[in-house]
């Protein structure tokens, strides 16, 4: 009788909600998008040894400057040379390991600073609520590329100096939603019934609060994953993120700036790329917003 019973009671009941949710990823075009751009540029990063045609630091001063192949080069070089004769697809194919690198290593320390400081203010109110308020509107007041400079001029540029220069700076975001969420769901009576039998505090703020706000956890991590990307690209570009000869695709645009009236290329395809990854990423975190908490949006 049961066996018999579940798929009519599965017509009456409608899809479960795991069902609504597979629905709801397969039909959202932003997220699927992301998904696929991103995951393609974590396997191209992954095996660049095997997919790169060259060694994108081998120069070759013979084949210095050769264009890309929808500009009549040959498929020797596909996306063409460098000014130092450096094939410019396997130099691409190693940048996706730096940026995805800095990112996601940026992000994620930003993440558990911003978070626990949110977490804690929303949860405690009062004079912790008070210092991390402080905490924040001091960071603000702080322009990040120029403390970035400052900092990366002083210490000198490197991938380890602009991860973690990034990752102490990206935080207020992670802080002032991570705040603002915990406000919200500590008013919940769930919240309370936990506090009433006799729950520990880290048990709720795990069990009760976490869960609960990790949807919006979610777009800003895919937006300062973003965000960390394009500040190492503008470092890069300046001179002071990471250092030649490793391959970054802000510094590729910034050695292709001299030629770009000439060859426009050597910037084109390194911004072209940074464009879609960064668009990929911030489409992902919305998508899966949308998807997981999707009230009040079409």
């Amino acid at each position: 009788m049961t066996d018999a019973a579940d798929p009519l009671s599965q017509e009456i009941h409608g899809p479960t909600p795991r069902q609504i949710l597979r629905m709801r990823a397969f039909g959202h075009k932003g997220l699927l998008f992301g998904l696929i751009v991103v995951g393609l540029l974590v396997l191209i990063a992954l095996f660049a040894p095997v997919l790169a045609p060259h060694d994108p630091y081998a120069q070759s001063l013979m084949n210095r400057m050769v264009p890309p192949v929808f500009m009549g080069g040959s498929w020797e070089h596909p996306l063409g040379t460098d000014h130092l004769g450096r094939d410019y697809l396997s130099r691409l194919i190693y940048g996706a390991r730096v940026s995805l690198l800095i990112g996601s290593i940026a992000a994620l320390i930003s993440g558990l600073i911003g978070t626990t400081m949110g977490v804690c203010a929303g949860y405690f109110g009062g004079k912790v609520d008070a210092f991390v308020t402080f905490l924040i509107n001091v960071r603000l007041a702080m322009p990040v590329v120029l403390v970035a400079l400052a900092v990366v001029a002083i210490l000198g540029g490197s991938l380890t100096v602009v991860v973690c220069v990034l990752g102490l700076l990206l935080w207020d975001r992670f802080a002032v939603v991570m705040r603002a969420s915990t406000l919200q769901v500590s008013r919940r009576d769930y919240v309370a019934a936990a506090q009433v039998i006799g729950a520990s505090t880290p048990r709720i703020l795990l069990t009760e609060i976490m869960p609960n706000i990790f949807n919006n956890l979610i777009v800003v991590i895919t937006l300062e994953m973003a965000h960390a990307i394009l500040l190492e690209a503008a470092l890069s570009f300046l001179g002071l993120g990471v250092q030649p000869p490793t391959p970054s695709w802000g510094l590729m645009v910034s050695e292709g700036k001299n030629m770009m009236l000439f060859e426009p290329w050597l910037v084109l395809i390194p911004g072209a790329v940074l464009f879609v990854l960064v668009l990929a990423i911030n489409l992902m975190g919305d998508g899966l917003r949308d998807v997981t908490a999707p009230e009040g949006r079409s």
